[in-house]
């Protein structure tokens, strides 16, 4: 079967690399479904999770922003931080998800306050949606 090596990196560390059947991410303009011979291309990538199907198996990698580039049968998530649903801690990505909403209805007069509450508010939700999984 055709593969291509996934590999997710973070500036601390390279969180994951296995050989994949499909990969879907969420790009600025929406999600993407990218196969092994995919035409090359670099894109900004949403907080999200980016789904990894591979033997019949899925991966599911919380990825708080970042850029994808697909090159020939390699594909490289460049990502400001990732979190394998194994790592994920669900009683603190709840507490982070709260403080998050909170400082979301004190900060609407501050907008750098608000947009890294929203920022705050979308990496938690984004844990929850991989461990939820």
């Amino acid at each position: 079967m055709n593969t291509v090596l996934v590999e997710i990196v973070t500036p601390e560390r390279k969180v994951y690399e296995e050989q994949a059947n499909m990969v879907i991410v969420t790009g600025l303009e929406g999600e993407l479904g990218i196969l092994p011979n995919h035409i090359p291309f670099v894109t900004p990538l949403r907080i999200a999770p980016v789904t990894i199907k591979r033997d019949g198996k899925l991966d599911i990698i919380a990825v708080h922003g970042g850029f994808i580039e697909v090159r020939q049968n390699k594909i490289v998530i460049l990502a400001e931080s990732a979190e394998l649903e194994r790592d994920i801690n669900i009683e603190r990505a709840e507490a982070a998800k709260q403080r998050a909403e909170q400082r979301l209805g004190v900060a609407r007069r501050d907008e750098i306050d608000f947009r890294r509450a929203e920022l705050a508010l979308q990496r938690a939700m984004n844990r929850l949606k991989v461990k939820q999984h």
